[in-house]
């Protein structure tokens, strides 16, 4: 057997083939993006950075507008959490997905037609069907038969209300208070307008879950925990059957009141 040409048949069997080409890293589709990505950068002045600007501020714009969205705090009303020039991140998202405000949130909502023009920030102190009392034998505001103290948060030196008031909160709406009661204008004050001073869940932006700036202020807006005991409304359901009629006397004390009180920039 011819050794020396079995050798030379088996080097010529493990060359590749002159047809053979070295595979495409990149195939018809990927050069064309980047094609395209490449003449977009030749067309915008300024080049891929530019358009790496432009394509953050798509993002950041659609985060505000779907997603998180920072607003800034223009009055005294939610002192001593939120001060003036306090900006808070608002999760526009809290509430789109089966959740509902709660108790003790702090919401932004749109009060335009209900307490002024413009966006407002306030606490959550009812919801649909809450039976809302000011106040108990010791001050303090009642949510279904239950009290609550509202010391931890409330303004030093403020009194949970100096409005007397009863309500029922309709359902699909919220009540809501500044937490410096001398020095906000709330659900108190327009008992008596179109909507009864409520806030329908529809015109609720988003919770604010978040103080960013500034950094020295900068904490997350926890829910108090001074709601927990509240019963549902069905639990208070005894004593609020009975608010209806006081309700009406309630909405002309917070009215009569309410024309004396100053008025903050937010609402």
């Amino acid at each position: 057997m011819d050794t020396e040409a079995q050798h030379t048949e088996r080097d010529r069997s493990s060359r590749p083939s002159d047809s053979e080409q070295p595979s495409d890293p990149e195939g018809p589709e990927d050069r064309s993006r980047s094609a395209f990505a490449g003449r977009i950068t030749d067309w915008v002045p300024g080049g891929r950075i530019t358009v790496t600007l432009l394509v953050l501020l798509l993002f950041l714009l659609l985060l505000g507008t779907f997603v998180l969205q920072p607003f800034q705090i223009p009055s005294g009303s939610m002192e001593r959490g939120l001060r003036i020039g306090d900006r808070v991140l608002v999760n526009k998202l809290a509430y789109r997905f089966d959740g509902r405000p709660q108790r003790g949130d702090i919401v932004v909502f749109d009060g335009t037609g209900l307490f002024g023009h413009g966006d407002y920030i306030k606490r959550v102190v009812g919801v649909g069907g809450d039976h809302v009392v000011c106040c108990d034998e010791e001050g303090r505001i009642r949510v279904n038969g239950q009290s609550v103290d509202e010391s931890a948060f409330l303004y030093p030196g403020d009194r949970p209300s100096t409005v007397p008031f009863d309500v029922v909160v309709p359902d699909g709406t919220l009540f809501v208070l500044g937490d410096h009661r001398a020095d906000s204008s709330d659900s108190r004050d327009h008992l008596g307008s179109p909507g009864g001073g409520m806030v329908p869940l529809d015109e609720v932006i988003g919770r604010a879950d978040w103080i960013v700036w500034p950094f020295g202020h900068a904490t997350r807006l926890d829910r108090p925990d001074a709601y927990a005991r509240v019963p549902d409304a069905e639990t208070g359901s005894g004593e609020a059957s009975g608010a209806g009629s006081a309700a009406g006397a309630g909405a002309g004390a917070g009215v009569g009141a309410g024309a004396a009180r100053a008025k903050d920039a937010d609402g």
